[in-house]
């Protein structure tokens, strides 16, 4: 399959997926902050340029409001990428990132129907097709999610599959060599949306620990592991690499640390994990029971400075 390199990396044997391009101590930078202990492929989506330096750093995860992304900066985008030796997760997200002008999801649901829509696959894509980075497309992410964050979340599961087939195709044709990571959150509704395996080389999935939310709801702490374990077991169950597409935790110094040392490691239970990336952002959206907005910044995350 396109999405493995036909070669076992030297960075414990394990093989490496398109996403992961780089060793630990191939460069010589001083990273500003270091990827968290282990040995899967780990990438960031890192807007402030927090690992702009760290050399374990292989995916560079960018998200892209089709309705109003400045085409030039993926260019940008390439060459950062390309000069540090890291490939392309690149989020794109069929709304503008302007609240105030945000379609609804019928009208999404028609103008994708319809072709209005087309426009802007075509041109990203026609961009992404350019690119020296190797480029994993991830459409229209976390649609089994009922909480009404995105427009294109909790459609009919047909209306969803028609739409993403749609704009892979049109993908397909202005950047054939681009992948594709199908990325649910992980839910029990998930297998519903599956668009099929000639739409799908990579599952994604995402997970966020946020300590006093889960000692309310659920009396006790919850590991990495804990959270990703039913995610995995269903991703898995379609035959492709699995990846964590974005991951944050916040807590007490503590239950970061615990965290921190759980993400990158090799579970023998996790076989098809093939890498994990970190979401370096505050969040966007009020987290549910009035958690509001948890901060998943590397230097925010700690709760008990």
């Amino acid at each position: 399959m396109t999405f493995l390199i036909a070669a076992k990396d030297h960075c414990g044997g394990r093989w490496l997926s398109v996403l992961a391009l780089a060793c630990a101590g191939v460069f010589s930078f001083a990273p500003v902050h270091a990827a968290p202990p282990g040995e899967l492929p780990f990438g960031v989506y890192d807007p402030n340029g927090d690992f702009e330096s760290d050399p374990e750093v292989t995916i560079e995860h960018l998200f892209l409001p089709w309705e109003d992304v400045f085409l030039p900066s993926l260019v940008d985008a390439d060459v950062y990428a390309k000069d540090r030796n890291r490939a392309i997760l690149a989020t794109i997200e069929p709304w503008t990132w302007s609240r105030s002008e945000r379609n609804s999801p019928d009208i999404l649901k028609r103008n994708l129907a319809s072709g209005e829509y087309d426009q802007y696959m075509r041109g990203i894509c026609a961009v992404l097709g350019t690119m020296e980075s190797p480029v994993t497309v991830r459409w229209a992410q976390e649609m089994d999610d009922y909480t009404s964050q995105f427009i294109w979340a909790g459609w009919q599961p047909g209306q969803y599959i028609e739409a993403y087939r749609r704009v892979v195709d049109i993908c397909r044709e202005e950047a054939p060599n681009v992948n594709y990571m199908w990325s649910p959150l992980g839910y029990e509704n998930l297998a519903e949306f599956y668009p099929g395996d000639d739409y799908v080389d990579l599952v994604g999935v995402s997970v966020f620990g946020l300590q006093a939310w889960e000692q309310e709801k659920f009396g006790e702490e919850l590991s990495f592991v804990d959270i990703l374990t039913p995610r995995y077991e269903r991703a898995v169950e379609f035959g492709k690499p699995v990846v964590v597409a974005e991951l944050g935790y916040v807590g007490d110094s503590d239950y970061v640390q615990k965290w921190e040392n759980d993400v990158r490691q090799a579970y023998p239970q996790f076989p098809e994990l093939v890498g994990v990336v970190y979401f370096n952002q505050h969040e966007v959206y009020p987290w549910p029971d009035g958690y509001g907005l948890p901060d998943w910044r590397i230097d925010h995350r700690v709760t008990d400075q």
